[in-house]
């Protein structure tokens, strides 16, 4: 009986480990770990919002203070709920 090897998840779904204390997404996004589910996401210096990991989805919400911020997208993917946030050019 042949068994399929063990799978592993794309480095994508997965938020950063507890471990990191703060992160950079190759577009300039910084992002770092400010309460148990949650990550604050920086560009340019400043906070453009926040994803909350609720299960195995990622919230995005976009806003400089959390008590604020409105939900733009939720995803399965930590690095498109990066992304989302990301100033439009």
């Amino acid at each position: 009986m042949r068994t399929a090897p063990p799978s592993t998840a794309p480095p994508s779904t997965a938020p950063p480990s507890a471990a990191t204390e703060s992160t950079s997404h190759d577009d300039g996004a910084r992002w770092h770990r400010v309460d148990l589910d949650r990550y604050e996401v920086i560009v340019g210096g400043s906070v453009v919002g926040y994803v909350d990991v609720v299960g195995a989805v990622f919230v995005a919400l976009r806003g400089t203070r959390y008590d604020r911020a409105v939900e733009v997208e939720q995803t399965l993917l930590f690095d498109r709920a990066i992304a989302v946030l990301q100033p439009v050019h």
